[in-house]
């Protein structure tokens, strides 16, 4: 592709986002770096009023999207792609992705080459580019835990950056990318320090059971038996898991979780715990206490309800699937009456994961 090939054209979206939303808007296509400094000119012409140009959305996998039908914004779909080992220390592997690899394709790459490390994070859909916006983490692991380096264009002042991971602003499912807003960073490459010194991560129940990772002579997720799980064996319990508690995308139109698990203060959870003994609490580092929302929202009688053409899931509460025929309208309507309930039960505030397109 040449400097000048970077075209935007009329294109529908609705296999573009996990949630199956009817949308169309202007599209180019990013497969070539070699592009970037002519898209830096082009936005910078704009912003100096050379010439009007609609706001830029970076677009992954559309797996942490609602998108309205006729969004205001151009779309540039990132489809960079390439993995390789870019780097080797004594203690790490230093693995390189393109922005546009499928991330459950790189996990599953890097066990395939001997570099452990990701698998609690099997199965997560969407992009390696989007990963680092939204700091995704499953299973007791967060990507910045073994994140490197991103690099990334900064389209405000036309330069390429390599963000370290303390420079990225990094918590709960947050990060400078994402808070900087949807058309400021270009993320074309990321780096992964994975550890030569691998150890397995069993710390969440559902994943610790598992009768796949069931040692001999000990109990189910036990390393006191003759085996250990071996970083496949926890990719391939991930991905049971995953597959039995929530929808394919391909099959029920969703975006993963769509509410944070809220994070409130050590008193108010204290007085909570007090009123609803069940309550699921996990202490912070800070001293904070974070829940899970799932279970807030399934005590709030949204589990497998249904509000028009959309729902929560019936095996997973956190999940908002649309079941056919869905605009944006119907998930927000939803999402708002989930939260309204569950603000009015336990006066907790619920906050959406998925970023809203207009």
């Amino acid at each position: 592709m040449s400097t000048q090939s970077l075209v935007f054209s009329d294109q529908d979206l609705q296999a573009r986002n996990t949630l199956g939303l009817p949308a169309r808007a202007a599209v180019a296509v990013l497969d070539d770096e070699s592009v970037i400094p002519a898209l830096c000119a082009a936005l910078a012409a704009g912003r100096n009023g050379q010439e009007a140009d609609d706001p830029l959305f970076i677009l992954g996998g559309g797996s942490n999207l609602v998108i309205e039908a006729r969004p205001r914004h151009r779309i540039l779909r990132v489809a960079l792609r390439g993995i390789r080992l870019r780097d080797e220390t004594a203690s790490h592997w230093v693995v390189e992705a393109a922005a546009g690899e499928p991330w459950h394709g790189f996990v599953d790459h890097c066990l395939a080459q001997g570099w452990p490390g990701l698998e609690n994070l099997a199965l997560i859909p969407g992009t390696v580019g989007a990963a680092p916006v939204q700091n995704i983490g499953a299973y007791g692991l967060e990507l910045d835990q073994r994140l490197h380096s991103v690099v990334a264009w900064d389209l405000r002042s036309g330069r390429e950056r390599t963000l370290r991971p303390d420079e990225c602003g990094f918590s709960y499912r947050d990060s400078v990318f994402k808070r900087d807003g949807a058309g400021r960073w270009l993320i074309v490459r990321v780096r992964f320090a994975l550890p030569k010194a691998w150890a397995s991560r069993l710390d969440y129940p559902d994943l610790r059971d598992h009768p796949g990772l069931r040692s001999e002579g000990g109990a189910p997720g036990s390393e006191s038996g003759s085996l250990r799980p071996t970083p496949r064996q926890i990719f391939d319990a991930v991905c049971d898991i995953r597959r039995r508690k929530l929808p394919d995308p391909a099959v029920l139109g969703n975006a993963g979780s769509f509410f944070k698990n809220p994070v409130i203060g050590a008193d108010q959870a204290a007085g909570l715990k007090q009123r609803f003994p069940d309550l699921r609490t996990y202490l912070q580092a800070d001293g904070r206490v974070k829940l899970a929302a799932g279970w807030l929202i399934e005590q709030a009688g949204w589990k497998g309800r249904r509000l028009g053409p959309v729902g929560m899931h019936a095996r997973q509460a956190l999940v908002l699937v649309n079941h056919g025929g869905a605009q944006a309208a119907d998930v927000l309507a939803l999402a708002q009456a989930v939260r309204a309930d569950v603000q009015a039960r336990f006066g907790v505030e619920l906050e959406q994961e998925p970023v809203v397109l207009d």
